[in-house]
C-alpha cells in the first residue's frame, strides 16, 4: 500500500497547551480520507503543519515520499483549501485563478486553458461577477479550484462543508467526489459528511489520533456480535424464544414480532448459524434477519468514550 501522507510523532505546543500530541498518520494514495473530530480537537492545528502553515514543535512530515520541511522553499505536493478562504474580492474568479496560477509559476501557454478548466470543474465558469458579490458556496468552489491549480496528487480541505447552505454542501461534495485518482483529506465534525464520502478514516481527540483505518475495516472491528429478526407470524416468534436462550444467546423481544438478538462470543457469521439452526429445526417462518453493522457515529462515540 503506497503512502501518500505520513508523520511521525507529530507535535504542536502552545506554551502549557498540547493541542496536537505526539500523532503518527498513514493516509494512503488515493484515499478519501475523512479527518474527524469535535470543535478544538486538533484538527485545523494539525492540517496547518501538514500545509507547512504551522511550525511543528517536533515530528516528522513526508507527502509523497518528499519529506517537507517548514520554511523550506520547494515544490509542493499539495493543495490546501482553507476553512475560510480570503480572496482578492476586486477580481473575478478568472483573474484570481490566472493569479494563482502566475504565483504556481504555471506556463503561460497552458495557464489559460487550466484557469478555464478549473472553473468548469467548479461549476463557475459562466460567472462574470466579481468575487466581492459570490456567495458563500462559490466562494468554497473557488477555493477549491484555486488548491487544484497544480494538479496535485494530494489536496488538504479544512472544513470544506459545514459552513455551507443545503444547495451549497450538495455542490462541494460533488466536486469533491469528482476528485478521483488523488488523496483527499477533509476535515469536519459532521459525521455524516464522512460516512457519505469517505473511504478512509481518521479520529482525533484532544490532539490524540484514536482511530485511523478504511472505513470498512474500522466498521469490521468494532462490530458488536449483534442481529434483529423479524417474523411474519407471532406465534413463530413467540415460539423461537425459548429455543434460542436456551442457546445462551441474549434475546429481547422488541415488539410482537421483532427479536433482538447478541451472542457474548463468535462472530456475526457464528450468529447467523446458530439461528438458522434454531428456525430450521423447528420450521419457523421469519422475514427478514438483519446482522448490525455499527454507524461511523457509533464508532465515534466508542473510540472518543462519550455516550
Amino acid at each position: 500500500m503506497a503512502i501518500a501522507v505520513e508523520t511521525s510523532g507529530l507535535t504542536k505546543r502552545y506554551k502549557n497547551t498540547l493541542a496536537v500530541d505526539n500523532i503518527d498518520l498513514k493516509i494512503p494514495e488515493n484515499a478519501f480520507c475523512g479527518f474527524l473530530g469535535k470543535n478544538g480537537a486538533g484538527k485545523t492545528t494539525t492540517l496547518k503543519m501538514l500545509a507547512g502553515l504551522k511550525k511543528p514543535t517536533s515530528g516528522q512530515i513526508s507527502i509523497m515520499e518528499t519529506e517537507q520541511v517548514f520554511g523550506r522553499s520547494q515544490v509542493l505536493p499539495f493543495g490546501y483549501l482553507p476553512d475560510v478562504p480570503s480572496f482578492y474580492s476586486y477580481m473575478t474568479g478568472e483573474e484570481f485563478l490566472d493569479f494563482c496560477a502566475r504565483l504556481c509559476k504555471i506556463p503561460a501557454d497552458t495557464r489559460k486553458d487550466r484557469v478555464k478548466s478549473l472553473l468548469k470543474q467548479v461549476g463557475l465558469e459562466n460567472v462574470r461577477t466579481k468575487v466581492s458579490g459570490y456567495s458563500r458556496g462559490m466562494k468554497q468552489r473557488l477555493g477549491i479550484a484555486q488548491a487544484l491549480i497544480t494538479s496535485p496528487p494530494v489536496i488538504f480541505m479544512d472544513e470544506p462543508i459545514s459552513a455551507l447552505d443545503p444547495v451549497g454542501r450538495r455542490d462541494v461534495i460533488e466536486i469533491i467526489q469528482s476528485l478521483k485518482g488523488a488523496t483527499v483529506i477533509f476535515s469536519t465534525h459532521i459525521l455524516a459528511d464522512v460516512e457519505s464520502i469517505c473511504d478512509y478514516v481518521l479520529i482525533i481527540d484532544k490532539g490524540k489520533i484514536l482511530a485511523q483505518d478504511y472505513m470498512v475495516n474500522l466498521k469490521r472491528t468494532y462490530a458488536t456480535n449483534t442481529a434483529k429478526i423479524k417474523f411474519y407470524q407471532q406465534a413463530d416468534s413467540a415460539r423461537f424464544m425459548p429455543h434460542v436462550k436456551d442457546m445462551k444467546i441474549f434475546a429481547e423481544q422488541l415488539n410482537p414480532l421483532e427479536v433482538l438478538l447478541r451472542a457474548d462470543s463468535g462472530d456475526s457469521e457464528d450468529l447467523s448459524r446458530v439461528v438458522a439452526s434454531v428456525l430450521h429445526g423447528n420450521d419457523l417462518a421469519f422475514e427478514a434477519f438483519y446482522a448490525h453493522n455499527p454507524s461511523l457515529e457509533d464508532i465515534f462515540y466508542e473510540v472518543t468514550g462519550n455516550e
